[in-house]
């Protein structure tokens, strides 16, 4: 079942990729998804069914412009900082904790904090996340874990939990 939803997910982005519904660019996609989903299929997760669900699908139409909007907030502070005479920076690597259990949902919220300018995912350790800062607002835990992650925990919870 895996391979099949990883199909399904994959040939959905090449469509979205090509915007092209011409025999030429189906044959190729449907190609280069079969060849990716007997390479990665098998790492894709434990429970594929659950990506096929409605409510899921709607949460991540409902994240994308959300994520975009942090991402947005954030390359505008980032372009702050580095025209900024003075460099206003405060950099270091903050340990966060999450509240997300499935190693898929863990992957994501690494890629949507690394993907918002200004922060990176070092590492992953069980529940905890190694995340590289430009302006450190708080070094303790539980407050650093509100300010990076809390804003996607939410979502991601949804659609991959």
């Amino acid at each position: 079942m895996r391979y099949v939803v990883y199909f399904i997910l994959a040939f959905c982005f090449w469509l979205l990729l090509t915007l092209s519904v011409k025999i030429d660019h189906l044959i190729a996609g449907a190609i280069v998804v079969l060849l990716s989903t007997i390479v990665f299929g098998g790492y894709f997760t434990s429970r594929p069914v659950k990506f096929l669900q409605i409510h899921r699908i709607l949460w991540f139409v409902i994240y994308i412009p959300i994520f975009l909007w942090y991402m947005l907030k954030a390359n505008v502070d980032v372009a702050y900082r580095a025209l900024h005479p003075e460099r206003p920076i405060k950099p270091g690597i903050v340990k966060i904790k999450t509240v997300l259990k499935t190693d898929i949902a863990k992957v994501f919220l690494a890629n949507s904090i690394t993907l918002t300018p200004g922060t990176m995912t070092c590492d992953i350790d069980g529940d905890y996340l190694y995340i590289h800062w430009i302006w450190i607002q708080s070094p303790e835990l539980e407050q650093a874990s509100k300010i990076i992650a809390s804003r996607f925990e939410r979502f991601l919870r949804r659609i991959f939990e």
